[in-house]
């Protein structure tokens, strides 16, 4: 791990202009259930790691093991060669990047801004084009693999920016993922996100089904899940979600009012494209009213309350 880290931030430094001997310091906004592991990860890695989130003690375990804590985004920004953000819905993305006191008036010039967040393409590629004002590089960089793909570093990355500041920046995003694809210019990481949102959209209808089908005959549901995950039906979400599910567990490894928020933007991106979604928008529909029953803050795979009494 340390050679690797030695020889990632040899060729990030050529980027920053940096001698050899100096590791380019990284700042990450945004401590919830995805951002506290891949900030870990970053800092266990050796990098100088700042943190800003708006609740200041899910920062308390990071800053304990070295992290240092900012007041804003603007004082990350003062402080960071390369700043790394996944925050909750499009309208705090454009806060925090594109306000007076934002990520792109606050940074450096050289400086590399990578926005994790699942958001939207058109938004992605405004920002890219203010910060191209200013020689900020910013790549759009959702990613899919919920709590546990970002604990164990193994999350999906899709990226969309410039291709040469993708090369540069990719050991770091080695930290946080394993399957790391770059899909096009700016705001092409988000149309592949909304991509993957969609098949998960589906899915966790088709999960649901399966095992309500599975219960009312009679079946054990544990048993069909060996019989089904191997075979055609399997995907990630039946072989991760599908046994919380069958344990009541609701915990929230991606929240059900965040998924709303994705559906939201891929309808909206689809209608701008004049692309009819029908599949999709009943899976909003129904998870809007599992956020009406109360239960916004559960994991997505809460669908089966609707289901299950």
């Amino acid at each position: 791990m340390v050679r690797s880290v030695i020889a990632a931030g040899v060729q990030i430094n050529k980027f920053f202009g940096m001698n050899a001997t100096d590791t380019p310091s990284i700042g990450f906004i945004g401590l919830g259930v995805m951002g506290s592991s891949m900030a870990g990860h970053i800092l266990k890695s050796g990098y100088p790691l700042t943190v800003f989130n708006r609740t200041r003690s899910k920062a308390d375990h990071l800053i304990d093991a070295g992290a240092v804590w900012a007041n804003s985004p603007a004082e990350v920004a003062k402080k960071s060669d390369i700043i790394f953000t996944i925050i909750g819905d499009p309208s705090d993305v454009k806060r925090v990047y594109l306000e007076d006191d934002g990520l792109v008036q606050s940074a450096h010039s050289g400086t590399m801004l990578v926005d994790m967040t699942t958001s939207s393409p058109k938004l992605a590629q405004q920002i890219s084009e203010v910060a191209a004002t200013k020689d900020i590089s910013v790549l759009d960089a959702p990613v899919s693999g919920g709590d546990r793909g970002a604990r164990e570093a193994t999350l999906s990355i899709m990226i969309g920016g410039n291709e040469a500041a993708y090369g540069r920046i990719l050991p770091i995003l080695k930290v946080m993922g394993k399957n790391i694809v770059y899909q096009g210019p700016a705001g092409s990481g988000q149309h592949t996100k909304m991509a993957n949102q969609i098949a998960v959209a589906a899915g966790m209808f088709g999960i649901t089904e399966s095992l309500a089908y599975a219960k009312k005959s009679g079946l054990d549901p544990e048993k069909v899940l060996q019989s089904i995950s191997s075979g055609a039906a399997g995907s990630w979400s039946l072989s991760n979600l599908a046994p919380r599910i069958l344990n009541g567990d609701f915990a929230p490894g991606f929240f059900v009012k965040h998924f709303i928020k994705d559906m939201r933007i891929a309808l909206e991106s689809a209608e701008s494209m004049e692309l009819s979604l029908p599949c999709l928008e009943m899976a909003k529909a129904s998870y809007d009213r599992l956020a009406a029953l109360g239960h916004e803050n559960l994991g997505t795979q809460a669908l089966a309350k609707l289901y299950f009494s």
